[in-house]
């Protein structure tokens, strides 16, 4: 019997199945188990006696309970086995049967931590291959089992392992238990994840948070687990909050408006403005991302959802170590930071801020914008106009910084001085001028000319244009000049007086009609103004726009500066003088006629008297018809 084992061990060994033969060992090992076992309960006797059909009985009884041995299996089912061995590409798989078999390590890539003894899942492919060989998988296991699995661990919310096989948009690609499930970034962890790449390849514990069975995709969390452990190191932490408490936290996040940082489990905001007692453009000026950094507790809500946290409170304000000796009427440096329409805010130290207004940025009551004479960044000297150290207020001025230009205005700008100033602004009374920065003076309406009726300034001049003017009277209270253009010249109504005489006819073109009438161009830059009744032409129609006609002067002011023309007049007094010419020449006739009846009458004799008395009659009745 001992030479029938070896002879089937040496067998066994010569035809190998596996490459370091583990599997043959196995089957040695199980058929010496067995033969040892007959060899001593065998009855000798018995046998020595006994017939060539006794011995086939045993025989046949040897094998059944060496079959009784092995386990039932059948092929394309899932069995549970043991891992006996494995190397670098191999894996035994014990599943009771009368020879193991043998699963690629690549099948167990998500599970780093397989060891000899672990019990796993494999699927049957065929009981005996080309080689003899029982072939194994235990990824088809995998996969026919998953589904089953992935559903219960959903309902049962079980923690799984998954091995993290690729990173795809928007997060990774997960194996889990052979089904490629989605990661998304959000759900790595609780803290935004900047580099995915390094959980490529990386075996983590995950929840099944959704199965679309439609389109068999599952979605799995990690972030669902840290939160859970979280929210009870939450709860404890936010028990313990006060009010002025000083924590150590991380930098978790950096937004336009502030900084959130974790304080172990709980989220906290430091807001851009409890960065810094300085200004602060934006949070990164401050603080960085993943530092850890001190803060003080400054509110939170009822339910301590929302923290508000303060960095500058831990260090002393700066107003408090200004210096005691700074007082209004100091000249202090400093740099804008920010600018406004109303005025700048300049930094004189860290944290602490002075405002200069407009108004006292320049001499000049001219409205303007502060960004006319600042910008940020600018570093500027000023002096202090106010300080109130209990409100934390400082108001600033740069226009002391130099002389102002009142002070000396009447020797400056006298009366009837002349001058060039800068158009800055129109209204409908005049034009508001400046000569100088700080000395602003204003130019009525009526004295931009002698001659013209300017209806609106922007007629005679524009915005930002030089202006030649005269001091008319100084008003220094209210810091304001009165000035005049037209006064440069001498004043031409004086000649005028003399060339536009009531009834002179001058030639005149129509330059403005309208229902009141029209304003006539005279020569010499004068214009007159004729009334609707004086605008009829000798055939009865109307005069029209350039026309050019003979106008009659009806009246001439001086004072008002005021000529009013009649074109009617012209053709109606050269009329009315023809017919006083005509009537005059009849009389006259009439006269000598009557001066001969009467020496005819003289001479005559009675019969002549008729006669003459007839020719008077005629006479008389030629008048009145003419």
């Amino acid at each position: 019997m001992s030479e029938i084992n070896e002879g089937l061990e040496i067998n066994e060994v010569a035809e190998p199945v596996a490459e370091e033969k583990i599997a043959v060992a196995h089957v040695v090992r199980v058929l010496k188990e067995t033969s040892a076992k007959a060899e001593d309960d065998f009855d000798w006797d018995a046998f020595e006696g006994t017939k060539s059909g006794s011995s086939n009985a045993s025989k046949k009884e040897m094998a059944d309970m060496y079959d009784n041995t092995l386990s039932i299996l059948q092929e394309k089912e899932v069995v549970d086995g043991r891992v006996i061995s494995m190397n670098k590409r191999e894996v035994v798989v014990d599943i009771g049967y009368k020879s193991d078999g043998i699963v690629s390590v690549n099948e167990f890539r998500y599970n780093p931590a397989l060891k000899i003894g672990d019990k796993v899942e494999v699927y049957v492919e065929t009981l005996e291959d080309k080689k003899g060989q029982l072939t194994l998988s235990h990824k088809k296991a995998r996969a026919m089992r998953s589904w089953d699995r992935v559903n219960a661990a959903l309902e049962s919310d079980e923690i799984i392992t998954g091995f993290i096989k690729c990173r795809t948009k928007g997060g990774m690609i997960v194996d889990v238990f052979g089904i490629e499930a989605f990661l998304p970034g959000s759900q790595i962890d609780v803290k935004p994840i900047r580099d995915y790449d390094i959980y490529v390849n990386k075996t983590m514990e995950f929840k099944v948070v959704k199965i679309n069975h439609e389109f068999r995709n599952v979605v799995v969390s990690h972030k669902a687990l840290i939160e859970a452990e979280l929210e009870q190191q939450k709860k404890d932490i936010i028990s313990k909050l006060e009010k002025g408490q000083v924590l150590e936290g991380t930098v978790k996040n950096i937004t336009s408006y502030g900084v959130f940082i974790d304080l172990g489990g709980v989220d906290g905001l430091i807001h851009i403005t409890d960065l810094s007692w300085g200004r602060v453009a934006h949070p990164n000026e401050i603080v960085q991302l993943d530092q850890k950094i001190n803060v003080v507790i400054l509110d939170f809500d009822d339910d301590k959802k929302r923290i508000a946290l303060g960095l500058k409170q831990l260090s002393s304000h700066p107003w408090d170590n200004l210096s005691a000796e700074l007082k209004v009427g100091d000249v202090v440096k400093g740099k804008v930071v920010v600018m406004a329409d109303y005025g700048a805010f300049i930094e004189i130290a860290p944290g602490v801020e002075g405002l200069i207004h407009v108004s006292e940025m320049s001499w000049s009551q001219h409205l303007r914008s502060a960004q006319d004479f600042l910008k940020v960044s600018d570093e500027v000297e000023a002096t202090i106009l106010t300080l109130d150290r209990d409100e934390r207020k400082m108001s600033l001025g740069i226009k002391q910084m130099k002389n102002d230009p009142w002070d000396k205005i009447e020797a400056k700008y006298a009366i009837g001085s002349n001058h060039i100033a800068r158009v800055r602004n129109f209204t409908n009374f005049g034009v508001f001028v400046e000569i100088e920065e700080g000395v602003d003076g204003l130019i009525h309406i009526s004295d931009l000319s002698w001659t013209k009726k300017i209806k609106h300034p922007s007629e005679f001049t524009s915005i930002g244009a030089e202006v030649d003017v005269q001091v008319l009277d100084i008003d220094k209270e209210n810091r304001r000049l009165s000035l005049g253009h037209k006064q440069l010249e001498e004043n031409p109504w004086d000649v005028f007086e003399t060339i536009f005489t009531v009834d002179s006819v001058h030639e005149g073109t129509v330059i403005d009609l309208f229902d009141k009438g029209a304003v006539i161009s005279l020569p010499y830059g004068v214009e007159g103004f004729a009334t609707p009744r004086h605008l009829v032409k000798e055939d009865g129609s109307n005069v029209n726009m350039d026309e050019k006609l003979e106008f009659k002067v009806i009246e001439f002011s001086k004072s008002a500066k005021r000529i009013i023309l009649s074109h009617s007049r012209v053709y109606e007094d050269a009329k009315k003088s023809e017919e006083t010419a005509k009537k005059k020449a009849t009389a006259k006739q009439t006269q000598k006629g009557m001066k001969t009846l009467k020496e005819t009458v003289e001479k005559t004799t009675l019969g002549d008297i008729s006669e003459l008395a007839a020719l008077r009659t005629q006479m008389e009745e030629k008048e009145k018809r003419d």
